[in-house]
């Protein structure tokens, strides 16, 4: 009796040492299944809804989302401002001929109303008017590759375009200036101008000022231009970066954006 008491021990345990690996095994197990079971681990990552047409109407701005006293017009599709109409002056690039164009795009663009280039997809628009002051949104969906080129192209312009002149079919010179201006941190990717351009109007000394901006959300992305004779309107651009950028995300993740 006396020999085998430390044998029994020994076999004890072992034996509950066995157990108690085998629990811990079992535990671990059950604690995997739980976490490859929870709701967390089942989540994925959903793709964006693609932009419909009446998705981008949806996400577009209102009166409500921009400061001050902006009132939403009918129809803005036919704005046009003939400040904006004139040829880069090529001698004004002495070293990098190739600025004029880009230089003269910008001005196409802004004239045409399609900053970031022709949508590959759905569109929007919406304006708004405030004294002699006018702030354009819009919302489309567009080639990701293009898009994304469209907006280094924007990075490259405060320096490109830092000032140059342009002339319109009647001989009058405007004096053009671009610069970079800060927005709030929305969207995947953002870019904002000041676009500032002296001339005449009637005759008379007149100077436009436009505040502009691109913000990319996936492959959609909402541009703003606001400003006149006035002078500009960055505190409307930046409301209705951060209320449109918003209203654009929940569009694209099925939801119907408040009023």
């Amino acid at each position: 009796m006396t020999r085998s008491r430390p044998v029994h021990a020994l076999a004890s345990a072992l034996a509950a040492a066995a157990l108690l690996t085998c629990a811990a095994c079992s535990d671990d197990s059950d604690s995997a299944a739980d976490v490859a079971a929870s709701p967390l681990a089942a989540q994925t990552t959903a793709a964006p809804a693609e932009l419909t047409e009446a998705g981008a109407q949806a996400a577009l701005i209102t009166e409500s989302d921009i400061e001050d006293d902006w009132t939403q017009v009918e129809d803005a599709s036919g704005w046009r401002d003939s400040l904006l109409v004139g040829q880069v002056d090529v001698a004004d690039f002495l070293t990098a001929k190739a600025d004029a164009a880009d230089c003269q795009r910008l001005l196409d663009r802004l004239y045409s109303e399609d900053l970031l280039g022709k949508p590959s997809g759905a569109s929007a628009l919406r304006g708004f008017e405030q004294g002699d002051s006018r702030l354009l949104y819009q919302v489309a969906a567009y080639d990701r590759a293009a898009l994304s080129a469209s907006l280094a192209w924007l990075k490259t312009l405060p320096v490109k375009c830092d000032q140059f002149t342009a002339t319109d079919d009647a001989g009058e010179e405007r004096t053009v200036q671009v610069i970079e201006t800060s927005l709030p941190d929305e969207g995947d990717a953002r870019q904002g101008l000041r676009v500032t351009v002296k001339g005449t109007a009637d005759g008379s000394p007149a100077t436009l000022t436009l505040d502009v901006a691109a913000v990319r959300v996936g492959s959609d992305a909402i541009t703003v231009t606001a400003g006149g004779l006035d002078g500009g309107e960055d505190d409307s651009v930046e409301d209705a970066v951060e209320k449109g950028t918003q209203r654009l995300k929940d569009v694209q993740a099925g939801k119907t954006p408040s009023p």
